[in-house]
């Protein structure tokens, strides 16, 4: 790369960076390039979801140029002063896989795309928070379809949820998640108790076409986690 479009590319980055730092505090390889340009949310949206098997085969850029970018990222945030928080991404499926960035799936270069920069000016407790919420694995998404025609990629059969995978939906006897129960929205104490309580869930949603975007319906859970915490709820207590 010739010095000019590295030093083009190097204002790029800083500005993106800068402007992701100022607005939430901490700022990652996949904020940047997503503001730069060079990656789609919806691309991110579905790596994250295991439908693609590495992030750089999402983008158009060369991965030499990708590599670069990613220096220039570590050493703006390294000489800014900025905090280095090493961060875990686990796919959005039952399986709770780790995602991989880089093609190759070189070691170096992984540990570039998960270094995450926090600004020193917030506290130790919210510094330790971000980099917690940041390692936290997805929440696993179950979709209410709109088509009940719908057929399962691997057995062939439908029901009235799924999840999709790499190869189409897939109901949920198949990806394991049938023996939970679901669990409408509307009773926040109760789905923010079940959900802690339970070792497995999954967030239900469906596409609203008049608003154009997936809402959520409620939750799956596992039943014994459910029934433990209505039974606690409903318990008189004591004078």
């Amino acid at each position: 790369m010739s010095r000019k479009n590295r030093n083009a590319l190097a204002d790029r980055v800083v500005r993106a960076a800068e402007a992701t730092l100022t607005a939430q505090g901490y700022v990652s390889p996949t904020d940047t390039l997503v503001r730069i340009g060079w990656l789609d949310v919806g691309a991110v949206e579905r790596w994250r979801r295991g439908q693609i098997d590495c992030l750089e085969r999402a983008m158009q850029t060369n991965p030499p140029r990708i590599l670069e970018a990613l220096k220039l990222f570590q050493s703006w945030g390294a000489g800014k002063g900025l905090s280095a928080s090493l961060t875990d991404y686990l796919a959005r499926t039952p399986e709770r896989q780790a995602l991989r960035f880089s093609r190759g799936g070189d070691p170096a270069v992984e540990v570039l795309w998960r270094t995450h920069w926090v600004s020193q000016e917030l506290s130790e407790k919210k510094r330790q928070r971000l980099a917690e919420k940041a390692s936290r694995a997805p929440d696993l998404v179950v979709i209410q379809p709109l088509n009940s025609e719908w057929t399962c990629h691997r057995c062939g059969g439908t029901d009235d949820l799924l999840l999709m995978e790499n190869c189409g939906p897939a109901c949920l006897r198949c990806v394991g998640l049938d023996d939970l129960e679901f669990l409408p929205a509307g009773n926040a104490l109760l789905s923010r108790r079940v959900k802690a309580k339970s070792t497995r869930w999954a967030v239900v949603v469906r596409f609203s076409r008049s608003r154009r975007r997936y809402e959520r319906q409620g939750l799956l859970v596992e039943p014994l986690a459910l029934a433990d915490v209505k039974s606690d709820l409903d318990a008189p207590r004591g004078g």
